[in-house]
Parts: C-alpha cells; sequence; structure tokens
C-alpha cells in the first residue's frame, strides 16, 4: 500500500509558528529522510509562506526535483488584486495541485466577508483548482462558499476541528462538519489529528471522532496526513495510528484514505504501480 501525506512544510529561513520546530531551516532533503524512515511514499507540500516568504518558490523546486515524491498546494498572496492572473494555469507548474491558505488571522478572515475574495472562488472554480483552508476558524463563510461554487472543490484543513482545543472540546463542533459532508464538493484532511488529544499514543479518546468524520465524508474524501513538524509524537505513529490502531479503516476504505483519494480529488497522478 502507497501511503501519501496530505500535509508536509519545508522552509528555508524565517522563524516558524511558535507550534511547529524551532528551526530556521528544514529542507526537502531532511523531510525525504524521515519519510522514509516512517514509511511515507510521498507528500502534498504546504508552503509556511507566514514565516518563509519564498517558500512556494521552494516547495516548487522541491516537486521538480523529486517529481515521485513530492507535489504542492502553493499560495500567493490573494488580497492583491495584481496577483489575480496568477491562478489562469496554476497547475502548470513542476508538481502544482491547488491552493491553500490557512486564513488564520482576523484580518485574513475579513477578506471573506469584505469582497477581498470574491474574485477567487470562481476563479479557482473555472481553472479546477482544489483549495484547502482552515475552514474550522469560519465554518458558516466556509459553506456559504461551498454552497456557492458546487464546481470547486474545497478541503477542511486539520480534521476540520476547533484549533488548538484538546479532548472532547476539539469536536465541540462537530455535528456541523458532519453536516458539511452532504456537499460533495467537500473533503477532510485528517492531518493533525495527535495534536487533539492529551492522552498517549493511540490517542483512544479521538478514535470516535474521527470514525464519526470518516463515516460522513466516505474513503473518497478522509485524508490521512500528519503536518508533522508540529506532531507530538514520530512520524511512524502518525502512520500506525491509522494504518493498525483504528479496526474500522481496513482493506480498500484504507488504501484510500493513506492516499489514493487525497490523488483522486486533487488530480496528482500518482504511480501506485
Amino acid at each position: 500500500m502507497k501511503i501519501i501525506d496530505a500535509q508536509i512544510h519545508i522552509w528555508g529561513q524565517g522563524t516558524p509558528g511558535h507550534m511547529h520546530r524551532q528551526v530556521p531551516v528544514f529542507t526537502a532533503e531532511e523531510m525525504l529522510a524521515e519519510m522514509d524512515e516512517a514509511g511515507v511514499d510521498a507528500a502534498l507540500i504546504h508552503p509556511p509562506c507566514s514565516w518563509d516568504p519564498d517558500a512556494n518558490a521552494l516547495a516548487v523546486d522541491a516537486a521538480g526535483r523529486y517529481p515521485a515524491r513530492f507535489a504542492v498546494m502553493g499560495q500567493f498572496p490573494p488580497n492583491r488584486p495584481e496577483n489575480r492572473h496568477l491562478i489562469e494555469g496554476w497547475r502548470k507548474q513542476p508538481g502544482m495541485m491547488g491552493l491553500r491558505w490557512p486564513l488564520i488571522l482576523p484580518e485574513q478572515q475579513a477578506w471573506l466577508l469584505d469582497g477581498t475574495l470574491d474574485w477567487l472562488w470562481p476563479a479557482a472554480e473555472r481553472e479546477g483548482v482544489a483549495i484547502a483552508t482552515m475552514g474550522s476558524l469560519f465554518l458558516d463563510d466556509f459553506r456559504r462558499i461551498a454552497e456557492a461554487h458546487p464546481g470547486l472543490k474545497l478541503i477542511l484543513d486539520h480534521c476540520g476541528l476547533v484549533r488548538m482545543a484538546k479532548d472532547a472540546a476539539a469536536f465541540a463542533r462537530l455535528d456541523e462538519l458532519v453536516a458539511l459532508a452532504k456537499l460533495p464538493n467537500v473533503a477532510v484532511k485528517a492531518t493533525g489529528a495527535p495534536d487533539y488529544s492529551t492522552a498517549a499514543y493511540p490517542y483512544r479518546n479521538i478514535q470516535d471522532g474521527l470514525h464519526r468524520l470518516f463515516d460522513a465524508f466516505g474513503p473518497e474524501r478522509f485524508f490521512w496526513g500528519t503536518d508533522i513538524t508540529r506532531m507530538p509524537c514520530s512520524y511512524r505513529q502518525c502512520v500506525t495510528l491509522f494504518t493498525e490502531e483504528l479496526p474500522w479503516l481496513r482493506g480498500q476504505d484504507l488504501e484510500r484514505v493513506m492516499g489514493r483519494g487525497l490523488c483522486a480529488w486533487i488530480g496528482w497522478d500518482y504511480d501506485f504501480g
């Protein structure tokens, strides 16, 4: 079974956000070494432009040099009108699969309401470019966008759970997330799951919540991943949490969750052999 991580970061400068490893540089080669040790075949790079303004170019370079190992969910400043043309032919860049903006800051979330991003959703829908975001921070607006643009593939980051919350509090809006699954253009990255638990591996207190998300979205729209540079456990444990510890995830469903579903969703023509 091929295993593809739905979210990683590499960077060449800057000070990482406090949740991530406090190292000034984390290269593609360092990432590959950790992937090999954990048994991860490929990974989707999300450029951390919040601390490395050149991260998008770095990711494209890595995907160009290691096309069998990396692809990219890139970004550019979407609030600048002069950048709007960049979405045209966006996927023609080496390994480029889509776009991702966390929209964590309040001023960025304001763009959802003040018209700043009104151009983005129809443009991405027209270009066939999937967009990932921390939609858990603005679920009502996320639903509004998904309903208004049914041809736009949207991905909820980090299980769609409550950011920074732990244990049961992380699943406080689970019913709303499950309801979003009725929209066929919405998927969930099951990234960062271990960080939502204060328990020890295998984090049994969050497994029921993960099961509900899987049941709602199904194996084609529920993507395993890590965001490994901020995980409280080893890379290998991030893998085995899903491949060994979830009794309801087996067979072809497991293969889809561990990579096939993600590749189909974003159009990554990965060689599964």
